[in-house]
């Protein structure tokens, strides 16, 4: 969604009450250890776009746990966040972390290839 002053600032308002509502009112375990990464709130704050972060072997829990706690967590939000209109909820995983991992252990993981002394073509030298 398209940035502005008064847009990040609704976003960081709205990531803040949401992180305090996951950490101190919603109880479920499969909710635990979810960080949010970031929120996008629609122009008319209608819709708010959640990507929370966790480990990748609890994606498909995470994405349980929220789908059960979605209205508990909109009606928590839409006290805390005193706007006109509550915002529907939209949960997405954020693999960003795992994608960086994943090059940060291919850049460690170089082949033994690569010290190899070639010719103008690529091909290995012969000595």
């Amino acid at each position: 969604m398209k940035q502005n002053q008064q847009s990040r600032h609704i976003n960081h308002i709205a990531r803040e009450k949401l992180a305090h509502i996951l950490l101190f009112d919603i109880a479920d375990p499969n909710l635990s250890l979810v960080v949010v990464s970031d929120v996008e709130v629609s122009v008319d704050k209608s819709l708010m776009v959640v990507y929370v972060s966790c480990e990748s072997s609890r994606y498909e829990e995470v994405q349980r746990g929220f789908a059960r706690a979605k209205s508990r967590i909109r009606r928590l939000l839409g006290h805390a966040l005193d706007w006109r209109v509550t915002p529907a909820l939209v949960f997405k995983i954020d693999t960003t972390a795992d994608q960086a991992e994943r090059i940060s252990q291919a850049l460690q993981d170089v082949p033994k290839t690569i010290h190899v002394s070639k010719d103008e073509f690529g091909y290995p030298i012969e000595e």
